[in-house]
């Protein structure tokens, strides 16, 4: 059995289960899109439209405005590896965002979150 490469799962795929992960720790659905908001340079508008096509990450991140300068402090370990180590951009700004969304699922604040 090969495996998929997580550059190729759909975003659109994803995004209801980094919601319903925000919502399940009393989250919100509003914080969620705030924090890719900041990490890719997508406004609502476009994040919205993006939830409603079938994206894989791969095309979501190439389409992205710009990645905030500091996604870089962006540390610490998703699926058993330390994001700040990965050496592909793709996968890694993959995992920037699951890290993030983690955040937010543990309570941090948002301050903190985006890094301010």
């Amino acid at each position: 059995m090969s495996t998929r490469p997580i550059s190729k799962l759909l975003f659109t795929s994803v995004y209801p289960l980094y919601v319903q992960k925000a919502e399940r720790k009393n989250r919100t659905k509003e914080e969620v899109d705030t924090i890719i908001c900041w990490l890719t340079g997508y406004t609502r508008d476009e994040l919205t439209r993006h939830t409603m096509v079938n994206i894989d990450f791969q095309t979501f991140f190439d389409q992205a405005p710009s990645i905030h300068p500091k996604s870089s402090l962006i540390k610490g370990v998703v699926c058993g590896v330390r994001v700040e180590d990965i050496q592909d951009p793709i996968t890694q700004k993959i995992r920037y965002l699951d890290k993030l969304i983690d955040e937010l699922a543990k309570g941090k604040s948002m301050d903190k979150i985006l890094r301010q």
